[in-house]
């Protein structure tokens, strides 16, 4: 049911689609089509822009229509298997320009998320935001401690707008899915869904803030990477306090490079880092965008990561996890046929799919890239022809590998950024075939063992018992099944035995009763009746009855 509120919502995201010429993408669809000709005689297809391709539309259109719009525009830019490479190169370029909101109401948010006065929480508190987003934005401040913290705030009254814009975007997903050729295939709904999904996950800064304690503790003294400490104590839904960290932003490469810094180093690092955290943790920052990244200088020829906001995280099971690691060992080795096998064992395509038309299918995807110096290739490409490969064969699209798919390819973004010779095969090679020896290897062997200990302590103490139970049982088992094949046995044997002796009865009483008629018949003596003995009479009725007789007992 559509309420006022969205009729007026509706109207103002037709005049922004109008206004950015996007009214003929509604009017191409097939429930549009006879009325197209409608817009010749409207006035804004006359005045409305022309500038640029449909994907750059779509891009200002989304920034128009304000935050929310925005952010599911970063979202859907992460579904390349989905989108056409055009559009979504534009929705990757999609960043959050969004005004702060005042102070006071920052203020406001954080005494009553944190049930305190502000100047009892803070020495000191910066008004004039840092960094403003869709969902929330960041304040400046000083603990009662000394220590310099930044704050992070979710928006005032986000939730209403969140659950409005939804409510429309659901709509018009349906419709899309309903009446759009493509809607079936590129299935709105459920992207909408998975974007409503990450959307409540912001909103929950605790959730946040132990992602972000997850990550400090996997890279507690690294050299790759570090992650600012959260204060829990100053942390709730709507308001989280961390560690201030001063680092110069990635994206600023010719300032890197005035520092000194090692820019091989560091693009080669962000690769480490993003198969550290997928392969050795399987819990990995899925944002990591350059807005999220900085870098600490201080020592520029051994320069260390920085990552901030960690709202979207993605991990991987362990199913996943080890056929993954073999897909990328088997696609650094040009073994076409291995990655076919792999995609039909983890059920990535339907098991009738033929091994043989697969390979050949991602042979030729593969093979001309291949053929080009590996500093040339790009991996982000080279994934998104196979999701097209794949897609020909019925891969069902894999939740689980869509923020991989998304981190690989901003880590390959920033490390080409920083360093254009970046070779990420020759780079991440060597750190699969390490890690894939440690799973299969005596030190991965003696870590499962490792982690199974507890449960073998608790269980070890009991099994000379449960083995002594089982034997027990296993005998009494065996026993009673000899006894039940010996009475089967008795149990033939007396049915055999009595059917030979009902046969033996039948046959001889048989045999008397047609000896005696025949003998009768042969003296012929008696009276007659209707031109026989009458002796012959009864003989053949007592003959029939005891034939009768026999067959009742069989």
């Amino acid at each position: 049911m559509i309420g006022t509120r969205h009729v007026f919502r509706l109207i103002r995201i037709n005049l922004v689609l109008i206004r950015h010429g996007l009214d003929e993408i509604v009017l191409a669809t097939r429930w549009f089509r006879p009325i197209r000709w409608l817009m010749y005689f409207s006035p804004w297809y006359w005045l409305r822009s022309r500038d640029g391709s449909h994907g750059q539309r779509i891009r200002l259109a989304l920034e128009d229509l304000g935050p929310i719009f925005v952010k599911f525009g970063q979202i859907l830019s992460t579904r390349r298997d989905l989108l056409p490479p055009d559009i979504a190169e534009e929705l990757a370029l999609l960043q959050d320009r969004v005004p702060p909101f005042p102070g006071r109401d920052a203020r406001r948010i954080i005494e009553h998320g944190l049930d305190s006065p502000i100047d009892a929480l803070f020495e000191r508190f910066d008004d004039t935001p840092i960094a403003s987003a869709s969902i929330a934005q960041v304040h400046g401040a000083r603990l009662r401690d000394g220590r310099e913290v930044v704050v992070k705030v979710v928006r005032p009254d986000i939730d209403r707008i969140i659950r409005r814009d939804l409510e429309l975007m659901f709509l018009f997903a349906g419709l899309a899915q309903r009446y759009w050729p493509l809607g079936r295939r590129l299935r709105p709904r459920e992207v909408v869904a998975e974007f409503e999904k990450s959307l409540i996950d912001e909103l929950d800064l605790l959730r946040e803030a132990a992602n972000a304690s997850q990550l400090r503790r996997n890279f507690r003294d690294s050299e790759l990477l570090y992650i600012p400490d959260v204060m829990f104590d100053y942390t709730s839904r709507r308001v989280m306090v961390m560690e201030r960290i001063s680092g110069v932003p990635v994206s600023h490469v010719d300032r890197l490079r005035e520092l000194g810094v090692d820019l091989r180093l560091l693009a080669e690092r962000g690769v480490e880092i993003f198969f550290t955290q997928v392969f050795r943790d399987s819990f990995f920052h899925a944002d990591m965008h350059p807005g999220n990244i900085f870098v600490e200088v201080s020592r520029p020829d051994d320069p260390r990561y920085i990552a901030v906001d960690f709202g979207i995280v993605g991990s991987l099971g362990p199913f996943d996890h080890r056929y993954l690691a073999q897909n990328f060992l088997a696609f650094f080795n040009r073994d076409y046929r291995r990655v076919a096998e792999l995609h039909v064992e983890s059920g990535w395509v339907p098991p009738e799919t033929r091994v043989e038309e697969f390979e050949a299918a991602i042979r030729t995807v593969c093979e001309p890239i291949f053929e080009r110096p590996l500093k040339d290739i790009s991996f982000g490409a080279v994934l998104l022809r196979l999701f097209e490969t794949g897609r020909r064969f019925d891969m069902e699209i894999q939740p689980q590998l869509v923020l991989l798919q998304k981190t690989l390819l901003n880590i390959e973004g920033l490390g080409r950024q920083l360093y254009p010779e970046l070779d990420l095969w020759r780079t991440a090679k060597p750190y699969m075939e390490h890690w894939m020896q440690k799973q299969v290897g005596l030190e991965g062997i003696m870590r499962r063992v490792q982690r199974n200990l507890p449960d073998w302590g608790e269980t070890l103490p009991e099994l000379p018992t449960r083995l002594l139970q089982a034997t027990d049982d296993l005998h009494t088992v065996s026993q009673a099944l000899a006894g039940q094949q010996t009475e089967l046995a008795e149990l033939r044997a007396d049915l055999a035995r009595q059917a030979s002796q009902r046969n033996a009865i039948n046959g001889a009483t048989v045999l008397a009763v047609i000896a005696v008629i025949l003998t009768v018949a042969e003296a012929g003596a008696g009276p007659v009746f209707l031109g026989a003995p009458l002796t012959t009479w009864l003989l053949g009725a007592g003959a029939l009855g005891l034939s009768g007789f026999a067959l009742l007992r069989r």
